[in-house]
């Protein structure tokens, strides 16, 4: 499926031991996949950024290494898979055949090392955890494996960086920029701000239960003591038998959030899809994971 691509997970890592018994690394590969097969991977990366840098496919192949034919093959294979070229070919240039990397090449290949980096991050951290007593217990490995993946069952998360961090004798207030215009804040307790590390600058996951965000429209909550007041549009509301979600879309078209209200509150507020409303939460009720 051409202009389809699905990035996989890691594939298997093996595990190298050093001479030391008790240090162990993990290693991975990273594969982007699409459904007609395997679309881009360590190798194809390298054979493009040697054609990058020697402008020609045997030169490239040879410094991979690869045969001169598997590497057109390549070519043309995540030429056909990727949704725009990422190869041109032409008559001459350097090396007897003029090849060049397409703009957007350079950019799948920034964002495939940046993966790469972020995927063996994880698997550093996986190995910090592992037992340095002996080999490494498969039961152990599982285990740290499936902590790492957790995920949160707050129905609202978001990412940005720290712009403001306003330290108190107990708790410190956090300031997350989601967009240039669109900001939130957190308050946790001063150790915790410690043990997060949370720096200005520092990237963080925010998590905010839908039950805790509260609704208000035009002309309401002028009195209202919550921290966090974002305007937006509602572009979804889906009720049930008790309570209803509302969605809500934030400026700058990026962002959602959701609220759980009850059906009594859409029907007295006359919520509506495309209605401006102000969606209300407490500083407490934002939860914080620092990015490594």
């Amino acid at each position: 499926m051409p202009g389809h691509v699905e990035f996989a997970t890691l594939k298997p890592p093996h595990m190298t031991v050093s001479s030391a018994p008790s240090t162990h690394q993990l290693t991975g590969k990273l594969l982007i996949a699409t459904a007609m097969g395997d679309f881009l991977g360590d190798k194809r990366i390298r054979l493009l950024e040697a054609i990058d840098t020697q402008g020609s496919i045997s030169q490239a192949a040879k410094a991979v290494p690869m045969s001169y034919k598997a590497a057109w093959d390549a070519v043309d294979d995540m030429n056909n898979l990727a949704p725009e070229p990422l190869v041109h070919r032409s008559a001459g240039g350097r090396h007897g055949g003029g090849t060049e990397l397409t703009a957007f090449a350079r950019r799948l290949i920034a964002f495939y090392r940046a993966l790469e980096q972020e995927s063996q991050a994880a698997l550093a951290k996986l190995t910090g955890n592992l037992s340095h007593d002996g080999a490494a217990d498969v039961a152990d490995f599982r285990l740290v494996l499936r902590r790492l993946s957790m995920k949160s069952s707050a129905r609202n998360q978001f990412a940005g960086p720290v712009v403001a961090l306003k330290a108190g004798v107990v708790d410190t207030e956090v300031t997350i920029r989601l967009a240039p215009e669109l900001h939130l804040t957190a308050v946790v307790t001063g150790e915790s701000a410690e043990n997060l590390g949370l720096a200005v600058g520092g990237d963080v996951l925010a998590f905010v239960k839908a039950s805790s965000v509260m609704l208000l429209t035009q002309g309401e909550g002028e009195r209202i003591s919550a921290r966090n007041r974002l305007r937006g549009t509602i572009t979804h509301i889906h009720t049930g038998p008790v309570n209803s979600e509302v969605t809500v879309a934030l400026p700058g078209g990026r962002h959602l959030i959701t609220s759980v209200i009850t059906d009594d509150s859409v029907r007295r507020l006359e919520l509506a899809v495309g209605q401006p409303v102000t969606a209300v939460f407490k500083a407490s009720s934002v939860f914080l994971v620092a990015a490594d």
